[in-house]
């Protein structure tokens, strides 16, 4: 479901005491924003791969080569470091594998796991992407945008959030 308007969104929940209602407005306001700017990190990585001609992959398999970086993984280590990009990451990994971004082999102690790593082509998106982010963080900064204080505030206020719900998750049994 996306969340498209928060305070819409409230007239539903008549049980949400006033007092209540500023912070749930909030924290829906919230949401959609991360939401949203997920969706915008996909679209700034779609353009800048038109921009350089890389046509062959999307953006979520760009996304899986930076955060891999020069590890060696498998697919579920992947989801468990929260690399799973709101898609099929095994799909991914494999069409990556095919094109040639990624080598991968059977793990030596448990032969059902696959072991992945990128390729130089793998190394050159993950660099292509890499230079993107440092371009936006110095134009951030620049601009005056966002300096190191408020990446700092943003960043412990997002992890808290993810604390909370990955409690929410665990403890719902």
């Amino acid at each position: 479901m996306s969340i498209q308007d928060p305070i819409s969104q409230m007239s539903g929940m008549v049980d949400t005491p006033k007092k209540d209602a500023g912070f749930m407005i909030g924290y829906l306001e919230a949401l959609s924003l991360v939401e949203r700017l997920h969706r915008l990190l996909l679209d700034v990585i779609k353009d800048e791969f038109e921009r350089v001609g890389v046509l062959e992959i999307n953006a979520v398999q760009a996304l899986l080569l930076f955060n891999i970086g020069d590890n060696e993984v498998t697919a579920g280590e992947l989801k468990s470091r929260g690399y799973y990009q709101g898609s099929n990451v095994s799909y991914n990994l494999k069409k990556l594998v095919e094109m040639g971004y990624m080598h991968h082999q059977r793990c030596e102690i448990d032969r059902r796991s696959v072991r992945v790593k990128l390729t130089e082509k793998g190394r050159h998106i993950r660099d292509v992407v890499a230079e993107l982010f440092e371009r936006h963080a110095e134009g951030l900064q620049s601009k005056g945008v966002l300096g190191p204080e408020g990446i700092i505030d943003i960043t412990a206020s997002l992890k808290r959030m993810e604390r909370y719900w990955t409690d929410q998750i665990r403890y719902i049994y």
